[in-house]
C-alpha cells in the first residue's frame, strides 16, 4: 500500500469570522439607527456600497492563500480612490445643500466605482480558482 500524504485539516477561521461579525454589526447599526425616510437617500446607497467593498477587501486580506496573489486579485487602487472621492463629494453636496443633481451624480458615480472595483476583484478571484 503506497504511503499517502496526510490530508490537511480545515484551516482555522477565527479572524475571518470575527471580521465578518464586525461588518455585520456595522451594517446592522446603519440599518437600526437610520430612519426609514433616510433609506431613500442616495447617501445610504453609498454607505451600503462602501461597507460591501470593505467586506470584500477584508475577506481578500484575511483569507489564507489569497494574499500570495496580491497583484492578480486586487482591484485597481485608483478605482477605489475615485469611489471615495465621489462619496466625499456626495456628502459635501448634501451637507452644503448644493444642487440635488450634483449629489445624485456623485453618489451614483461612487456606487458604480465601488461596484466595478468589486467586479474586478471577484473576477480575479474566480480566474485564480479555476
Amino acid at each position: 500500500m503506497p504511503d499517502q500524504p496526510p490530508t490537511p485539516g480545515p484551516q482555522p477561521r477565527g479572524a475571518t469570522i470575527v471580521a465578518a461579525g464586525l461588518l455585520l454589526a456595522a451594517l446592522a447599526l446603519v440599518v437600526l439607527y437610520t430612519s426609514s425616510r433616510a433609506f431613500f437617500s442616495p447617501l445610504a446607497l453609498v454607505v451600503i456600497a462602501a461597507i460591501g467593498v470593505a467586506a470584500l477587501l477584508l475577506q481578500l486580506r484575511l483569507r489564507p492563500g489569497l494574499s500570495s496573489n496580491s497583484t492578480s486579485s486586487r482591484g485597481p487602487l485608483w478605482l477605489n480612490a475615485l469611489g471615495v472621492i465621489f462619496a466625499a463629494a456626495a456628502v459635501c453636496a448634501d451637507v452644503l445643500h448644493l444642487n440635488g443633481a450634483i449629489m445624485l451624480i456623485a453618489a451614483l458615480a461612487a456606487v458604480l466605482s465601488f461596484a466595478v472595483g468589486g467586479i474586478v476583484v471577484l473576477n480575479a478571484l474566480r480566474k485564480g480558482r479555476g
